[in-house]
């Protein structure tokens, strides 16, 4: 027999771990497993290991809304990330529940039993789960592929290419001439690291993007902790960071140009007067339309100003034996070419959930809460915010799925599935982002509808409302009741 559990939560990085946690504290009575791909947890924070990689946002926001955020570094790296997230796992009991190696592979929801049969590629081979409540926190990227554009002639290329996502181990790139293609958080946080011992280092980007600086160190939470106990502490700079967070966001919508006019002033402030800023950290689009790239404490600029590196804006004609050859007809030497052209967008893990032998594509789907799908029921899923940390949300949604367990179990019933029913609802993209990683499977991802709860917030207090005192009830059918010898013995 299949071995069963009341949830299953896929992935063990930041979010699984965090569900897993919420769902210990608030649904103590409920058997749950974790499913893990790969041989260790912490997700993104395991998987990416290229240089310098760290946050692209405040660690008192991106930590859990359980357990503050103690280092002085409010902009973290990427191991100490992973540390804290393998500390809150051991911590919580939550490694014992992990299964490393588990590849899951397909989802199917009988409603005669109400429950999940979750198919897994395991270390033994092929075996399969079960499981009443199944709550997807795999991410919303492939882990396999990263996105990476065939450049012409780029096997005519002398030096070695490498994609950010599967950093070699051994890669030297002391005293080489490196151009980093891209533009975005990866590409910002690479220049300024591979710069400290590469002989040259060239961002080449095809269109800008706003780079913004903060602090590597928050003054005031570092002061707050030691005066006060660090959860009031931490919870103070989280509000706080969250607060000031979307007041930015609520004025990049009302006077973009104005914000827009701001953070160019401010790159021109540390880039000096001569700076091509026009060129190279000017984007065509307003603040916001896509995702800041966040630099602590200025490190991009003072590599650029100090002539460590150099940016260069325009596209690539073709790959050469010695570089990579501009529409302009400058040629760009390197020995080695970082392609930080972007991830793969894939949710579910790029698998379509099959309900009562009916595949049910999520592209057809509207999205419910930011956390659930129209006619999918028992399934969950974690998508972070754009515009802000990824964990503000991912507590969100486990605590509501654990609200809507513990309903589930109080009312006697099975099954809890979002339905439209006779609401007049239209459909919109999934996420109001030009980004390329959005927008190239636009089609492939479920919508949102243009009115609650079928409306992406994107917004803390928003959800927040929704999720933590909104009515579980809201376009929510439940049903399917327990057997009376069950609701009996319970």
């Amino acid at each position: 027999m299949n071995e069963h559990v009341d949830v299953i939560i896929v992935g063990a990085g930041l979010s699984g771990v965090g569900a897993a946690h919420h769902l210990q504290q608030r649904c103590p009575d409920r058997s749950y497993l974790i499913l893990e791909a790969r041989q260790a947890m912490g997700g993104t924070w395991d998987l990416f290991r290229y240089p310098g990689i760290r946050s692209d946002s405040d660690m008192h926001t991106l930590g859990y809304n359980f357990r503050p955020w103690t280092k002085a570094k409010a902009i973290a790296d990427g191991p100490s990330i992973r540390e804290y997230i393998e500390e809150t796992a051991r911590d919580g009991g939550i490694d014992r529940r992990i299964r490393f190696g588990h590849r899951v592979t397909g989802m199917e929801w009988s409603t005669a039993d109400a429950r999940w049969t979750v198919s897994v590629d395991g270390p033994d081979g092929p075996t399969s789960f079960t499981c009443s409540f199944l709550h997807m926190c795999s991410g919303y990227y492939d882990y396999e592929q990263g996105h990476a554009p065939h450049f012409l002639n780029q096997e005519e290329f002398g030096g070695r290419i490498v994609h950010p996502q599967f950093w070699p181990e051994n890669l030297d790139y002391a005293g080489k001439r490196v151009v980093v293609i891209g533009s975005g958080a990866t590409a910002v946080t690479l220049v300024p690291e591979l710069a400290k011992t590469a002989a040259s280092v060239t961002m080449l980007q095809r269109s800008p993007t706003y780079v913004v600086s903060r602090p590597g160190q928050d003054a005031l939470a570092n002061w707050l902790r030691a005066k006060l106990p660090s959860k009031a502490a931490y919870g103070l700079t989280r509000w706080k960071n969250v607060m000031f967070g979307m007041f930015f966001y609520r004025m990049t919508r009302r006077k973009p140009d104005k914000v827009k006019q701001k953070l160019l002033d401010q790159v021109r402030e540390h880039l000096g007067p001569d700076y091509d800023v026009a060129t190279h950290f000017t984007p065509r689009y307003n603040p916001w339309d896509q995702r800041l790239c966040l630099v602590p404490d200025a490190d991009l600029f003072d590599t650029i100003k100090a002539g460590k590196a150099a940016v260069v804006t325009d596209t690539i004609e073709r790959f050469t034996p010695e570089g990579i050859l501009l529409s302009s007809g400058q040629l760009l030497e390197a020995d080695i070419v970082v392609t930080a052209t972007g991830l793969r967008v894939k949710l579910l893990s790029g698998i379509d959930p099959i309900v009562d032998g009916v595949e049910k594509s999520i592209a057809n789907a509207l999205q419910y809460k930011g956390m659930m799908f129209s006619d999918i029921p028992n399934l969950a899923f974690t998508f972070g915010y754009t515009n802000a940390s990824w964990t503000l949300k991912a507590d969100l949604v486990a605590m509501y799925l654990c609200r809507l367990l513990n309903t589930m179990k109080k009312r006697g019933v099975r099954q809890a599935t979002p339905r439209i029913g006779n609401q007049s609802i239209a459909a919109e993209p999934f996420v109001d982002f030009s980004s390329g990683y959005i927008q190239r499977v636009a089609d492939q991802l479920p919508k949102q509808g243009n009115r609650k709860p079928w409306r992406l917030n994107q917004n803390y207090a928003l959800d927040v409302m929704a999720l933590r005192f909104g009515s579980v009830d809201d376009s929510m059918e439940f049903s399917n009741p327990l057997p009376e010898r069950t609701r009996a013995a319970a």
